[in-house]
């Protein structure tokens, strides 16, 4: 038989890289898509547009990044074990 196990981890990695990739876009982009609808109704420039597709794509990016670093916080500790003296790395 096949060792799968290497190629389902490849296909995860995919899977999660395109679920990063689409709430990167989309998010930012509904949001602003709501923020240029509330503008068109109150007749103001890009205000609201602006506002919240940065605050939106900024908290897209942090949020990702808190992941991140949990993740490998994670790993690091899965590889590296915990030490002699009872503490991780």
């Amino acid at each position: 038989m096949f060792d799968l196990s290497a190629k389902r981890e490849l296909n995860n990695g995919f899977g999660n890289a395109l679920q990063v990739a689409v709430e990167l876009a989309v998010t930012p982009a509904i949001f602003a898509l709501i923020g240029w609808k509330i503008d068109a109704r109150l007749g103001t420039s890009p205000v609201f547009l602006i506002f919240f597709f940065l605050f939106t794509m900024s908290y897209v990016a942090w949020r990702q990044y808190v992941t991140y670093t949990a993740k490998m916080t994670r790993q690091e500790s899965e590889l590296l074990g915990p030490r002699r003296n009872g503490t991780t790395s």
